[in-house]
């Protein structure tokens, strides 16, 4: 069953509740543009499925493997780009923060604060998260277990904040690799917290010598499956209408005409295995 928060969430969406809901959109923020079509494009599949969905899109990029990668727009620029997405769409919006003080800069704009996954042990990152009273959503670091993140979730239940999501998106594989392990989402769940796929950076190869990181996009489907089968809450799926020119994650986010027959199989599955 969703709990409350998301409920009050999903209020304005006509939706399916035995669906799992969907973040997604692209990695971020380019220009207006490319927010709107994506958030265009997505909320009609998601109405059709009725598939409660959350937009998403990074308004800076604070994670570059080189420091020649594009990072932002600015925040002001990107962080009112996602609020117009939202009030244009009537969809919930979600970003990423890096540093405690953005937490208060970013909350009047978007209704979740995704914490990055290698950020998610940051104490005052997190209690700053809290204390804006907007829904958190971490990621499990590629260094941690599921069973681990119950002292995220602590510290931000701690700081007066009940609405918190836990986020898995695979763990270090080598030095250049990821590897998912699903046992990840059942051990999450016993947190009392929804837990979502990421099924795109799940699929990233970190650390390459080009300075930029790779990925293996044609298995977002099977990550996207094994989430759904295992009993994931929400997918995390970054889209872009062409990949090859993004300026950021091009290498593991799925084509934007892609995503509708998939969510056409995951509903299916969902069905299924409810």
């Amino acid at each position: 069953m969703m709990p409350d928060f998301l409920t009050t969430l999903f209020k304005n969406q006509q939706y399916n509740p035995d669906n799992f809901f969907l973040i997604a959109g692209p990695c971020v923020v380019e220009n207006e543009e490319l927010v709107m079509e994506v958030a265009d494009k997505v909320s009609s599949i998601c109405k059709r499925l009725e598939i409660p969905y959350v937009f998403k899109a990074s308004y800076r990029k604070a994670n570059r493997t080189s420091a020649n990668s594009f990072t932002g727009i600015g925040d002001d620029n990107g962080l009112s780009l996602i609020k117009k997405v939202g009030a244009t769409y009537g969809l919930p919006t979600t970003s990423d923060i890096h540093a405690h003080e953005e937490a208060a800069m970013a909350a009047p704009f978007i209704d979740i604060l995704q914490i990055p996954a290698f950020l998610c042990r940051q104490t005052d990152l997190l209690i700053a998260a809290a204390e804006t009273g907007k829904i958190v959503n971490v990621k499990k670091g590629q260094f941690l277990n599921g069973p681990s993140m119950k002292f995220a979730v602590d510290k931000i239940r701690k700081a007066g904040n009940q609405q918190v999501m836990l986020t898995e998106r695979g763990n270090t594989f080598g030095y250049t690799d990821l590897v998912v392990d699903y046992r990840n989402i059942t051990w999450m769940k016993e947190h009392n917290a929804p837990v979502i796929m990421d099924c795109t950076h799940a699929l990233q190869q970190p650390n390459q010598s080009s300075g930029i990181t790779g990925g293996n996009p044609q298995l977002i489907g099977t990550i996207a499956k094994a989430a759904i089968a295992t009993g994931a809450d929400g997918l995390f799926i970054e889209t872009h209408p062409n990949p090859a020119v993004a300026k950021s994650d091009g290498a593991n986010m799925l084509r934007l005409d892609l995503l509708e027959p998939l969510l056409e199989q995951l509903v299916k599955l969902r069905k299924a295995v409810i």
